[in-house]
């Protein structure tokens, strides 16, 4: 992974407070200032860690705002990832390739730097935490937007043989895939093309739907013997697809996992403290059963 620039833990040791951030709106239910301040905990570190809610208006202003308070980092969720990537003057591969950002780290002598750390969190949660073995698979990714990118780049490189991407917009999908065509193949299907296309080893849900009490029409024709179907979504927002799965007897994981690893990377990019994530997760899987 193309780490780019983070802060040196020397310097933030001296700091004294570190000063962290999570854009987005809606916000209100994050477990992000929990996972970080677990994080911290692990180190002796003293962190404050805001939400602010805000629009995509907003966001510069109240962006400028922070670390003219001393913010010296912050998280990005829905819908700004792809303004943080815009307002940062320096980019990671995985950030570039996205087009979008979730983690930003202030440079003072560029400014802010732009970081995705969604597919390496999902790769960690995936191979590591699950074991399962992404390499020669074939994958089934449901939806194109902003969560689809910043996960494609880091599946390709961990070895895939191919990921089929089906979205409700095929012009979406396809602006997608081709966006990503240096990197690994990438198939665009719509949904009355699935059925011709076989089993599945690994279907991830990338939607929104499950914000709205939905959940992709699966059914289980989809999924290969032994596959896995990986839910982006957690806690609320993971209820109909993982309701669904088990009416199936279909093998499910929530983002729970990724959730946790991805801020692991931001929080390592941050203040260069690994944290560890697997102590984390369980501890904020018991207060976020769904």
């Amino acid at each position: 992974m193309d780490q780019g620039p983070g802060v040196s833990p020397a310097v933030r040791k001296e700091s004294g407070l570190i000063k962290l951030a999570l854009f987005g709106w809606p916000i209100k239910s994050s477990l992000s200032p929990a996972i970080h301040r677990l994080f911290a905990g692990q180190f002796g570190l003293e962190i404050e860690y805001q939400r602010f809610e805000t629009g995509t208006d907003g966001f510069p202003g109240k962006l400028d705002d922070f670390r003219h308070a001393g913010g010296i980092g912050c998280n990005v969720t829905l819908p700004l990832k792809e303004d943080a990537w815009r307002l940062a003057g320096g980019a990671t591969t995985q950030a570039n390739q996205a087009q979008a950002a979730n983690t930003l780290v202030f440079q003072p002598a560029s400014g802010w730097f732009a970081h995705n750390t969604d597919g390496a969190g999902l790769m960690a949660d995936l191979t590591v935490n699950h074991a399962f073995e992404l390499s020669g698979q074939r994958i089934l990714i449901i939806g194109a937007g902003g969560a689809a990118a910043g996960i494609l780049g880091d599946l390709l490189a961990g070895g895939t043989r191919e990921i089929v991407l089906l979205n409700r917009s095929e012009d979406r999908a396809r602006a997608l895939a081709e966006r990503f065509s240096t990197v690994g193949k990438i198939t665009v299907v719509r949904w009355q093309d699935l059925p011709a296309l076989g089993s599945f080893k690994l279907v991830i849900n990338a939607t929104s739907l499950g914000h709205h009490g939905e959940a992709p029409a699966l059914t289980k024709s989809v999924f290969a013997s032994g596959a896995l179907c990986y839910d982006l979504n957690y806690h609320a927002a993971s209820r109909s697809l993982r309701k669904l799965c088990e009416d199936m007897g279909q093998d499910y994981i929530d983002g729970l996992g990724m959730l946790v690893e991805q801020a692991a990377k931001s929080f390592n990019i941050w203040t260069g403290y690994k944290p560890d994530s697997r102590v984390v997760i369980r501890t904020v899987g018991q207060a976020a059963q769904p």
